[in-house]
This record gives C-alpha cells, sequence and structure tokens, in this order.
C-alpha cells in the first residue's frame, strides 16, 4: 500500500460510526482466499474454502482450527467471519483499517494482536505487511492484506507433526506465528549487514561510484524495521503479563523468548542505524579530503605560475627603452630563469611536504 494514498483512504472514516469497515488497503478485485487447517494430537486436515459456508458449524471441542484469510478489501466476508466467530466490532474495523503498529488487544473471550510482517522485494525494497490475529478458545483467525507469507513451516511442522504444535493449544499456534514473523527479522537484518559492508568497502577502497543512494535505502529499510519491531517488544511483554486465560503459563515460557528475540532485533538495528551513520559521515569525509587534495594541486600550480606571469607581464610592456629587449640572448635566459624558478618552488615544496 502507498503511503501517500493511506491518509486519503483514511480520511473516508471520518465522521462514520466506531466498528463501521472501511477497508484502507490496496484495493483489489480478486476474491480473498480462505483456507483451513484443523489439527489435533492424532489429526490434520487443511483445506481451502470456496465460501464461508464451507465452516463446519461445529468446529472440534478439542485440537485446533487455524483460519486464514488472504484479502481485506471485501469487507462483508471479514464482517460474516467476525459475526460466526463473535469477534468485537472494534477488532474488525482494525482488521481492515490496515496500517496499524503492533499492539494487543484483550476483549474477554478473544484476544487481539496486530503484527507486521516485512519480506524483501526483488528490488530489495522492504514490503511491511500488517498480520490481525484473533485468539479464542480453540480458534486462531489470521487476517492477511494479500497471498504469500512466511509461515510455511508453521504449516509444514502442523502436517508433519514436529514439535510442541499438535499437542499444544491456540495460544501455542499464535506463539509460533510471532516467532516466525520475529526470525524473519534476521534474515533481513543479516541481508543489511552484508550490503552495508559492501557499501563501506566501496568507500574505502575508493571504487568508481559511490553508493550513496544505497545507504539511504539501507537507511530507510531500517526505518521500516524499527518501526515493525519496536513496538513488538511492548505487545510480547503484555502477553507475557497478560492474566488471560487463553495464553497458558507453558506457553508464557516462550513468550520470553519472542521477547529477547525482539530486543536483540532493536539491538540490531540500532547497531546498523549507527553504522550507517558512521558511512555517511565516511563519505563526507572522503569527499572533503578528496576535495582538499585537488585544491593543493590547483594551488602548487597556481603558486608556480605567480612568479613566471610576473615575468611575462614585465616582458611584455611595450616600452621602447629596456635593455633586455636588444640582448641577443635574452629570450632564452628568460625562459632558462622561469625554468629555473619553478624548479626550485617544486623543490620546496617537495621539502615542506605539500605535495
Amino acid at each position: 500500500m502507498s503511503q501517500s494514498k493511506s491518509p486519503r483512504r483514511r480520511s473516508r472514516k471520518v465522521g462514520l460510526p466506531p466498528g463501521t469497515l472501511i477497508h484502507t488497503g490496496e484495493q483489489k478485485t480478486d476474491a480473498p482466499t480462505i483456507t483451513m487447517i484443523t489439527y489435533d494430537p492424532q489429526h490434520h486436515e487443511a483445506r481451502v474454502l470456496a465460501s464461508l459456508n464451507d465452516i463446519p458449524a461445529t468446529l472440534p471441542a478439542h485440537g485446533v482450527t487455524w483460519i486464514n484469510v488472504d484479502g481485506l478489501h471485501q469487507v462483508e466476508i471479514i464482517a460474516a467471519i467476525g459475526a460466526r466467530f463473535g469477534v468485537h466490532p472494534l477488532v474488525l474495523e482494525d482488521i481492515v483499517n490496515v496500517g496499524q503498529r503492533p499492539k494487543l488487544e484483550d476483549y474477554g473471550d478473544h484476544l487481539y494482536l496486530v503484527l507486521q510482517m516485512v519480506t524483501e522485494l526483488q528490488n530489495n525494497r522492504l514490503c511491511t505487511e500488517q498480520i490481525s490475529l484473533v485468539i479464542s478458545a480453540n480458534v486462531v483467525l489470521s487476517f492477511q492484506e494479500r497471498e504469500g507469507d512466511i509461515f510455511d513451516p508453521v504449516r509444514e511442522r502442523i502436517k508433519n507433526g514436529n514439535g510442541r504444535l499438535r499437542t499444544l493449544g491456540p495460544d501455542y499456534l499464535a506463539y509460533a506465528l510471532m516467532d516466525t514473523i520475529v526470525d524473519h527479522y534476521f534474515v533481513l537484518l543479516e541481508r543489511i549487514d552484508e550490503r552495508a559492508e559492501q557499501a563501506e568497502e566501496a568507500f574505502t577502497g575508493r571504487a568508481s561510484t559511490h553508493p550513496l543512494q544505497e545507504i539511504h535505502a539501507l537507511k530507510r529499510q531500517l526505518i521500516v524495521l524499527r518501526k515493525a519491531v519496536w513496538p513488538l517488544r511492548d505487545v510480547v511483554g503484555g502477553l507475557e503479563r497478560c492474566a488471560s486465560p487463553l495464553f497458558q503459563e507453558v506457553t508464557r515460557v516462550y513468550l520470553r523468548d519472542v521477547h529477547d528475540h525482539a530486543i536483540r532485533v532493536i539491538d540490531t538495528v540500532e547497531t546498523l542505524r549507527d553504522l550507517l551513520a558512521g558511512l555517511l559521515d565516511l563519505y563526507v569525509s572522503t569527499l572533503t579530503n578528496r576535495l582538499n587534495e585537488v585544491m593543493k594541486v590547483l594551488t602548487v600550480i597556481a603558486t608556480i605560475f605567480i612568479p613566471l606571469t610576473v615575468i611575462t607581464g614585465i616582458y611584455g610592456m611595450n616600452f621602447k627603452y629596456m635593455p633586455e629587449l636588444e640582448w641577443r640572448w635574452g629570450y632564452p635566459a628568460v625562459l632558462l630563469g622561469m625554468v629555473a624558478i619553478s624548479v626550485a618552488m617544486l623543490l620546496y615544496f617537495r621539502k615542506k611536504k605539500w605535495f
């Protein structure tokens, strides 16, 4: 979603009652994709739903049901899902109102989480996508702006029965999704770090091109990551202290690990920001030093030509009575004198180490 269009789309909400569903993201025409995964320790089923009518009227009392919606532009589908699972209207409003900062809200029988999934496009640009999670008893609802995510490892763990996912409840599934998002931040930071090292080598190696645009692009990417992960630390901390029975004590232990990862991401982001700021200072210093070198050479040349200019100026005067004008060896003598002055000045500048 373009940041320039976002304020204009949000302006349509002005004056409307709370809970009014207005999609503020990218406008699409294709139908949203709804997938449902149901699992317990012995059973697993994943399918794509053709419509909301394919959702069973009664979900299994044991196990977990994960319903994922890719696409938020058809608000009537979001409203129908909210009515089916008793989601608060304010939650539905925040789901379709993309651009929310990561946050946690407790509505008693369900929790609402907002996360920012950051992915890298082919042109080295970062794309942020709002991920909304609604956690209730035995059900996790996830809402994404577009198809494609980074949750395939979680789906594989559910399918293969690896780890604790199949044995624990919806709170652990929510933890797994949060952990995947945070771990992907490290992948992006590693790539940013590699590109920053390449930019530093370009500076110190006197490359023919200065990666100034690359430095500014990396700084913008760090700003995106910082906006995504900084409030996430408070969200995870709030989940650890949350008294909701939807999060069991066994899951809170794993939340501490996510909280620690979030802090490490923040520290890495700040370190890289300092590194890039140092590279910009290095760039300015390099330009200044090169300008000084050029000015030094030009100054030496100009200084050498000052006495030569004086000599040529004197003998360029058209006075009739100038004794040297009638001297047979005057011209070569003046030239020899000018060369001698130039050489003497060059030797003097070299002795002073001025160039």
